[in-house]
Formats: structure tokens, sequence, C-alpha cells
């Protein structure tokens, strides 16, 4: 079986977790790819002395990466746009394929890179650099393949969303910026976050992903938050609005739109409710409709873990150039693992039930009772007088989670209990956290 070998560009946030993820994931990884993944060289500006980086060599020249002979894949995380260019277009020159997490240097020179990555016949991959840990390239160039995308919105901030969100408790814009630098949300020079650059290199790689267009980051409009007042912010909410700093493409007859500005949402949709940090992209196809991919923008291992399913991906090709470069199932057949479905009363869950109950005293109490006695921690309890109708009153239970067959028990018990009648109505609830 064909080894894969990996160099390393950067020990930054990104680099440092791409080395502990592939590191500590290794033989499952292995079986994704179908083949071991080594990591055979690295080179940084300095060394981390939180990461114990063994016998792999290590240099202060990233460019030892693209011209040591032992490496496959050179991982571009240095960032920026010159060097990173010159690095990136060197190792294509070497016939090295390419994965990085640069969407400043795929937006303002991927056209030049993926012409020179063609003409060589190696890969260059970049999931990573759109909306950090959501597979959101692979979910539209791939998992969308037989749409036509009529637009993309998405939060691809976190800082600018971090703010407004502070924002809504009417705390001032330049209060809510030092807090994000302070808990290293924002850079010492926050201009790219919030006045929305970082967002169009974002929404510019989208757009081409989506459209199948040429890369046009020097064609996006651009609008910060910095402007946004909390007064703004609360008149919209009594409109029935949020605001949030959105990147907008959308396809038109004569073209396409492609802009970053703060945008009004209504309270009601799906990416008003995106607060903190976290991102979330709308994709709106013509056969699937809408769908909404969320999660964190940024991080060290989340952003991993879209590099090193990059590196998966190359490394198929590297290592089977004879085989589809995606596995039906993601795990090469000869990997997957025959684990057992597990019986449905081994399930974990919370639940929602509703209790037809009489409208008796002690009620309450010999409910509460029966979930003690099944070891069924309740986590609030409604009930409403204004309901009461025939002598009955709904009682409204939700539980932490549990096991099915201890609330299977419990129902059984509720339901021989004199003061209740009909059947329990039991729905399953995850948090997904």
């Amino acid at each position: 079986m064909k080894e894969v070998r990996v160099g390393i560009c950067g020990l930054g946030t990104v680099g440092g977790g791409t080395y502990n993820v592939l590191t500590r994931n290794a033989e499952m990884i292995a079986g994704r790819a179908g083949c071991p993944i080594r990591i055979s060289r690295i080179a940084s500006r300095r060394r981390r002395d939180d990461l114990d980086l063994g016998q792999i060599p290590f240099s202060t020249d990233v460019f030892d990466v693209v011209n040591d002979a032992d490496v496959d894949i050179v991982v571009e995380l240095i960032g920026g746009y010159d060097v990173a260019r010159e690095l990136v277009l060197a190792a294509i020159k070497n016939g090295k394929h390419v994965v990085t997490a640069n969407k400043a240097l795929i937006a303002v020179h991927g056209n030049e890179i993926f012409e020179a990555a063609a003409e060589r016949g190696v890969i260059v991959a970049f999931e990573a650099g759109v909306a950090g840990g959501i597979p959101v390239i692979k979910a539209i160039r791939e998992g969308m393949s037989a749409n036509r995308i009529d637009w993309i919105a998405g939060i691809i901030n976190g800082t600018g969303n971090y703010i407004l969100t502070e924002m809504r408790a009417g705390r001032e814009f330049g209060e809510v910026l030092k807090e994000a630098q302070a808990l290293g949300y924002a850079e010492a020079d926050p201009t790219f976050d919030v006045e929305g650059i970082d967002a169009a290199h974002k929404l510019t790689i989208l757009a081409s992903t989506g459209f199948g267009v040429p890369l046009q980051f020097e064609r996006a409009y651009t609008e910060g938050i910095s402007e946004i007042t909390p007064y703004d912010i609360a008149h919209a909410e009594l409109l029935g609005y949020r605001i949030k700093h959105l990147g907008i493409a959308r396809r038109r007859e004569s073209g396409i739109e492609l802009r970053v500005h703060p945008t009004l949402v209504p309270q009601s949709h799906l990416i008003a409710q995106v607060d903190g940090v976290l991102n979330a992209v709308l994709v709106d196809g013509d056969a699937v409709g809408q769908t909404m991919y969320y999660g964190p923008g940024a991080g060290d291992e989340a952003t991993a873990s879209a590099v090193i399913a990059d590196i998966v991906d190359v490394a198929r090709t590297v290592a089977h150039e004879s085989l589809q470069r995606v596995p039906y199932l993601g795990f090469e057949p000869s990997s997957l693992d025959n684990l057992e479905v597990l019986p449905m009363e081994d399930v974990q869950s919370a639940y929602y039930l509703r209790i037809e109950a009489l409208d008796r005293p002690g009620v309450l109490a010999k409910i509460a009772s029966v979930m003690s006695e099944h070891g069924i921690n309740i986590e609030s309890i409604m009930q409403k007088e204004s309901e009461l109708e025939d002598g009955r009153i709904p009682v409204i239970i939700l539980t932490h989670t549990v096991q099915e067959r201890q609330i299977n028990r419990a129902i059984e018990d509720l339901e021989a209990l004199a003061e209740i009648e009909d059947k329990v109505v039991r729905i399953r609830a995850e948090n997904f956290n």
C-alpha cells in the first residue's frame, strides 16, 4: 500500500491543529484515504514548544518543503498573498499537490494558480479557506452538482457576527470590538473582519464554485459594520428583523451580484438565529431548494478538519490513481467496520411528554414520583390552568437525556395511574450540542 507524504508549511493556529489531528487520528484517516498518510516535513518561522514533532525534519524556510522530494502534498498554512503565492506556484511547478486554507490567496490569485495546476496535472484543494470547518465547498461542488445554484448568502466572518450579537444588548461597536480582540476573535488590526474584506474573499470563492465563473474579488462590493449602532439594532428588532453582516452572491440574467454588507434578516429565519462567532451559509439550488450549512468558521481543529478532508481527497488520488476519487461511502471498502446497530431501547435521548391528567390535587406529585422512580430527571414541567377542559388538563414535561428503556417503563407506570387519561404522547428531543 503506497504511503502518501505530507509537508506542512506554517505551524500557527491552523498548522498546529492540522498536525495534532493528523497525528491523533492517523489510523482512522488512513482508513478513509485507503493509505497511510505521513507528515514527512514541517517548516515554520519558529518551532512550537507545545507540539512534539519527534523526528520529523523541521526548518524555518517553507521552500524546503516545496523542494523536498519526500513530499507528495504541500499544505500551505502561512497565510497572506505574496510569499504564499510564490510557495504554491513553486509546489505546482515541482509536481506537488497543494492543500491550502488561504482564502485571500485563492480569491486574489486563484485563477492563475488553478491554470498552473491544470497544466501540471496536480490538485489544488481549498475547502478550509471558506467557513472554517463547515464543508460548504464540497457540499456545493459535489453534493449539489445536479443543481443550478441561484444564490448563496451567509454569515462568513465570525468576528463581525460576534460583534453584532453582543450589540443587541445595547453595547457600542467600539466596546465590543475591544472585547473581541481580548478574546482572540479579532486581530490587532481588525480591518479585514469588520470592514468585510475577509467575507468578500470567501464570497468570491463561493460564487465561483456555485456559478462556474472566474474568481473576481476585485469586483466585490464590500461594506463593513463599524457604522452600525445599538439604535439601529434595537429598531430593526422592533420591526421583526435582526441585523447580520452577510455575503450575498446572486445569479441574474445579466450577470451575478457579489456583495458584502449589513443586512436586515427576518427574526424567524434560521440564519437570524446564528449568533456569536459561528458561521452559516445558505445555498439555493433549483432542484434541492434552500439548504443551510452551519458551524464553527474558524479555530485550530475546526479548520484542521477541513484541511485534512482535502488531504484525504488528494491522498486517494495519489495512492489509487485508477480508483474513483470519492469512495461510495466515504471509506475504502476494505476499511469498513461491521458495527452493530443498537436496539432502540439502548438509544439515549431527551423526551417531550404530553400527559392528559385529571385536575385533581397531588397529580403533579404523582407524575414526578414516577419519573424519579425510574431515574429520570425533569428539566421543565408546565401546566396551564387556562387549558383546563372537561376536568382534564395537559401536563407537558421535558426530561434530561435518558435511555429509551427508562422512558418506556415510566410511560407504562404513568398510564397505569388513575389520574391519567389516554396515552402519553412521547416525542424525542435532541439538542445536538
